[in-house]
Parts: structure tokens; sequence; C-alpha cells
């Protein structure tokens, strides 16, 4: 069935085509545009190797800053770098840049510095790593700061995209990238406006909103459902802050029910954002799936989402018996 798109390309079918990890995808855009802004900046934690910053390391070493593993000074240095024009950007894992809260807070949100901050390694895509390192509320802390925005793109072609809109945009920023490859959901690198969510496929029975790694899940169940009956639409929302209010308010008046997908606790996440929408400006039943409440656990990153009940059968599943309740209460 064909895609639906705003302002990008999107393959017509789950063509499923490996590519890069999330996280390469960044190392290897942000090299590419330290080749004319001199004005780009890395900062590291000491796990460049994971972040895809080695890219960054290889062929700007006069720009690549180690700080160790001190996270708490990374963004503070960060932040310094930014009063004095450059654009820096701090690299970690997701788990640990939540160490330095504090002065993401004070010295980034509160003087509105030019720091992005790219993570690694988010969600249960840690995998094997486990519960210590499975990092499920960054989309919530990160929200929840006065000024952040906060984006999680879908695949390698995308977090390119991203990347670039990121160096372009003045201000606080949170991107979230990943550890393992991932399909692409992308023909082509897609234009990138922060703030804005993609129509992918429309359904009127039910429309899934999905970000990062689940975007992909979500149109693989959305074919699944349209097999068995269900009209089932398909939104990727890469950027969970600012939240596009005015494509969520044009779905609701579309759609019998909303059902957000992410790789996070349900808390505060992507369900959150989006229900905040609802509750103000629409009448119509939402779901959330993430995982609900709990500390992970080890194990591959596939085996994880179908234990967490994030995998695409899970999603097919749960999403059919969310329509037919809906539809049942109708009647």
């Amino acid at each position: 069935m064909p895609a639906e798109t705003r302002n990008a390309t999107l393959s017509p079918s789950l063509v499923g085509k490996q590519s890069d990890s999330l996280r390469e995808a960044f190392g290897k855009a942000l090299s590419d545009l330290a080749d004319s802004d001199e004005k780009i900046v890395v900062l590291d934690s000491d796990v460049a190797g994971g972040t895809g910053a080695h890219h960054f390391r290889t062929r700007h070493p006069d720009r690549f800053i180690q700080c160790g593993i001190a996270e708490q000074n990374m963004v503070g240095v960060a932040s310094g770098i930014a009063h004095r024009g450059l654009k820096p950007f701090a690299t970690t894992f997701a788990v640990f840049m939540l160490r330095a809260l504090e002065q993401i807070r004070l010295s980034v949100a509160y003087s509105n510095m030019n720091v992005k901050l790219v993570a690694s390694h988010p969600g249960l895509d840690v995998g094997p790593d486990g519960a210590s390192a499975q990092c499920l509320e960054d989309l919530a802390c990160m929200r929840a700061i006065p000024g952040m925005v906060v984006l999680s793109p879908c695949d390698a072609l995308e977090v390119a995209a991203a990347t670039k809109a990121l160096a372009s945009y003045e201000g606080p920023a949170y991107m979230r990238t990943g550890r393992s490859p991932c399909p692409n959901l992308f023909d082509a690198e897609p234009d990138f406006v922060i703030g804005k969510g993609r129509i992918i496929r429309k359904g009127k029975d039910v429309t899934l909103i999905g970000c990062g790694v689940m975007t992909y899940r979500a149109l693989a169940a959305a074919e699944m459902l349209e097999e068995n009956g269900i009209k089932a639409g398909v939104v990727h929302m890469p950027t969970i802050k600012p939240i596009d209010r005015a494509l969520l308010e044009e779905l609701a008046s579309e759609t019998s029910l909303v059902v957000t997908c992410e790789d996070h606790n349900v808390t505060g996440g992507l369900g959150s954002a989006v229900a905040e929408v609802l509750s103000e400006s629409a009448c119509v039943p939402q779901r959330r799936i993430g995982v609900n409440e709990v500390i992970g656990t080890s194990g591959e990153p596939d085996e994880l989402a179908k234990l967490y009940g994030l995998d695409t059968e899970s999603l097919y599943q749960n999403v059919y018996r969310m329509v037919r309740e809906v539809q049942n209460e109708a009647t």
C-alpha cells in the first residue's frame, strides 16, 4: 500500500533493508557537517566507540574533546564552549547522560546555551548490558526541562537529517540514537523539520503513533491489522517536544482510537506528550504501549522487545484487542 508522506520519501512497503545503527549514522553525519562548519565541536565521556563519535575523532581530532567518565563536567564544558559561540555536541550513553541532569538543567537550559546532547543506547536496545544500562526514562526527564527540544528519529537516514537540523537549530536539544542496526523506513534522506510529525498512512479504525525504532514495528503491525479487517494508520513522531499539536488534532478528528508506541517507560514519554494534547483539544480514546513501570533485564534487543510486548507481533495482538474493545464500547 502506498505510504502517505509529509516532506519525505517513504518506502511503499516494508523492505526491511538493514542499515547503519543510528549511532553510526549520527557520527558519520556530524563528521560530514564539520567539514564545512568549523564551529562544530564534539565532547565525549570515554565512549566514542559506542556513540559513533569515533568518526568525528578520526576526521576532526582538533575539535574532539575527551572528558573522560565525567558526564557532569562534560556538560559544563559544553556550556562554556557554547558561550563562546561554538556548536558543541555532547555525547554519551543515555543512562549516563542522566548523571548530568543538574548541569543540563542549569548550565544548558537555564542559561539557554546552544548545546546538543546526543545519547546512544536508549531503551531496551541496550540489550545484554542489562537493567542498569537500559535507559527507559530519558524522554520523560528531558521533556520536563524547560526549553529543551527532544528528538527520537527512526532510522539511519532520518538520524542524518535530524543531525543537520540540530546543527542549524539555536538552543538546547536532546536526541536519541540507537545501538543496533535497524531497518530503513525511508528510501532516501528525508527533510527534517523540528516539531513536525509525518503521516505514513491513514486509518479510520486506529492510528498508531511511533518514535524511534518503534515506528517501523508499528508500520509492520498496521499492515497485519489491515489484513485482518482493521484500517490502521501510522504516524511517525520524531519530535517528542515540541510535539506536533496540529497534526494530533487533525488525526483525532479522523480516527476512532490513538495508540502510542515507544521503547520507553509509558510514563512521561511519547504517550504522555500525546495524551496532554488530546486531553485538552480532542475527544478520542488513547492507549499507550511501552515498558510498564518496570526496570529492564538482560537479553538481546529483539528478545527484550518480545518480553515487554514491543515487538511487531505483540503490537498487532494488543492493538487488535484495543480496537475491538473500543468498537464494542461504542455499540
